[in-house]
């Protein structure tokens, strides 16, 4: 009860804005005290509504009433402070729905600063001090407060569990390692927590790590999208300009026909007004030289009408209208069928180019390529069929199996003139380019087989280096290639598949398959895999 009291007496005494003792008190008009300086920054929160009211009561006043202090009141509070009175706890002191509570305080419990696992019980400050003071409870382990402390004290034998036995892996107490855990491997709790850490601070490390090589990773595929979008602007940009050179092409055109068409026209009428003219003038003459005859047969002197026929009845070469053509009117629908057919040709070949367009635009693979198939049944679903370019092959190399077979022979065969074909090295491409990821498999017969890839532009005159293949040599030699990864394999095919050589790069243009034959009867042929 006499606790009670003198909480009752520490609210009397405690402000109600800031729950401390009164400072410089002040009573307002309604009689409730505040510290001046609580009541005043209250007040002037309020001062744009121009009315002020008590915290407690809500009472309003108006004007804003003047504070003075309360002389009586301060010395009285003085003078509590001198015989031991404290502020009432604030709020933020008591213990709430989710705190560990002082199992000794009465009425509103106030928050737990320690909890003894000895005793077991958890403590406020003031409930905390016997075991600060009295030399029994020195002894005792004060943890941070805690609401499972049964779980820290053996359910069997009732004592605080400080022992872990590490081949049960469990905590126990004293009176257990004595008992059913006799001989086990054991330690104790905080040696075990050491332990542990340290683990635990491995495993950090990893985290850690791991999360710096994500970030890495984050911030190189925000780079990757950074290009992304820089080559898909300059690939939209560029094929803008490609199409609009196209269809200012073709407006050209069609207005240097339109403007041959006009010409020509001018040209065909101007003959034809030019004969029609001819024609008329004739018609005038004839028309003259009826009306003179007329007249004359009408005369009835004979002697004047021997006299005049003669010079009447001869008349000019007429006009020569072979020219005219009763056909039907066909003039320029020659034209238009010429333009018709290039319409067709121009669709077809886009259609046919259109094709191979979107299957580039969708061969571009930023994220997460691939991991290189380790496997050849891995491998075999890239597989390609490859066939070979009759006007790249040198003229010693004779193709067959339906252009997958390349053979060096000892005759020159009687091929036409090619820019595109080998002159000095014994070599032949691939028909199609090689994007994205694919594979293929060559059979090799005979020494001096060379396997390789090629730009389109290598050089096709001589036998320098710039000309020549050069490649990893098995009698089976399987390629895989991933081109937007810069990947390029090659493998020995048997039972297993050895990696002969591999090549990690960026690919600036499509590649062409190929092979150099440098032996008399040395065959390369394109295998069909499945």
């Amino acid at each position: 009860m006499a606790e009670k009291g003198d909480q009752l007496d520490r609210e009397t005494f405690s402000c109600s804005i800031c729950l401390d003792l009164l400072k410089d008190p002040v009573a307002i008009p309604c009689g409730h005290s505040y510290c001046m300086s609580c009541i005043k920054n209250f007040w002037d929160e309020e001062d744009e509504k121009k009315i002020h009211t008590c915290p407690q009561c809500r009472q309003t006043f108006t004007p804003r009433p003047v504070l003075g202090k309360n002389t009586m009141l301060a010395a009285l509070v003085e003078q509590l402070k001198k015989t031991g009175l404290q502020a009432a706890p604030a709020d933020h002191y008591y213990a709430g729905p989710e705190d560990v509570a002082c199992d000794f305080c009465t009425g509103k419990k106030l928050k737990a600063f320690k909890s003894c696992l000895n005793c077991p019980a958890s403590y406020c400050e003031k409930h905390l001090q016997p075991h600060y003071d009295v030399a029994p409870f020195k002894k005792h382990k004060l943890v941070e407060p805690s609401k499972t402390l049964e779980e820290k004290i053996c359910s069997r034998h009732d004592e605080v569990m400080k022992i872990f036995c590490r081949t049960d892996q469990q905590i126990i107490c004293s009176l257990c390692f004595m008992d059913e855990h006799k001989g086990h491997d054991t330690v104790s709790v905080a040696a075990e927590r050491t332990e542990r850490q340290r683990e635990l601070e491995t495993s950090r490390q990893n985290i850690q790590q791991r999360i710096q090589d994500r970030e890495k990773d984050v911030k190189l595929l925000q780079k990757e999208v950074e290009a992304v979008g820089r080559s898909a602007d300059k690939a939209v940009e560029d094929s803008e300009k490609i199409f609009t050179q196209l269809i200012r092409l073709i407006q050209k055109r069609s207005s240097d026909v339109k403007q041959q068409i006009r010409s020509q026209q001018e040209t065909e009428v101007s003959r034809v007004k030019e004969l029609q003219e001819k024609l008329q003038q004739e018609i005038t003459e004839l028309k003259r030289k009826d009306a003179e005859l007329k007249q004359l047969s009408h005369t009835e002197d004979h002697n004047q009408f021997l006299h005049n026929y003669p010079s009447l009845s001869q008349l000019s070469e007429p006009t020569d209208s072979s020219s005219i053509d009763v056909r039907p009117l066909r003039y320029f629908e020659d034209v238009t069928a010429a333009v018709s057919e290039l319409r067709d040709k121009l669709q077809d070949i886009l259609t046919e180019k259109w094709t191979d367009i979107s299957l580039t635009v969708t061969e571009v693979d930023v994220l997460l390529s691939q991991p290189e198939p380790k496997t050849r049944a891995g491998l075999l679903k890239y597989s390609c069929e490859i066939t070979l370019d009759p006007n790249t092959a040198n003229t010693w190399l004779l193709l067959s199996e339906r252009n997958r077979k390349a053979t060096n022979i000892s005759k020159e065969q009687s091929y036409s003139s090619h820019p595109d074909r080998f002159t000095g090295c014994w070599q032949v491409l691939s028909n199609d380019s090689l994007t994205g990821r694919c594979y293929w498999e060559v059979e090799l017969s005979g020494i001096g087989v060379y396997v390789a890839v090629a730009y389109k532009n290598i050089s096709r005159v001589g036998y320098s280096n710039e000309c020549r293949f050069g490649g990893p040599q098995s009698s089976r030699v399987g390629v895989y290639l991933d081109h937007t990864a810069g990947i390029l394999s090659f493998y020995s095919v048997s039972e297993t598949m050895t990696l002969l050589h591999r090549v990690q790069t960026t690919f600036t243009q499509p590649l062409y398959a190929g092979v150099r034959l440098i032996g008399a009867g040395t065959t390369a042929e394109f295998c069909k895999v499945k």
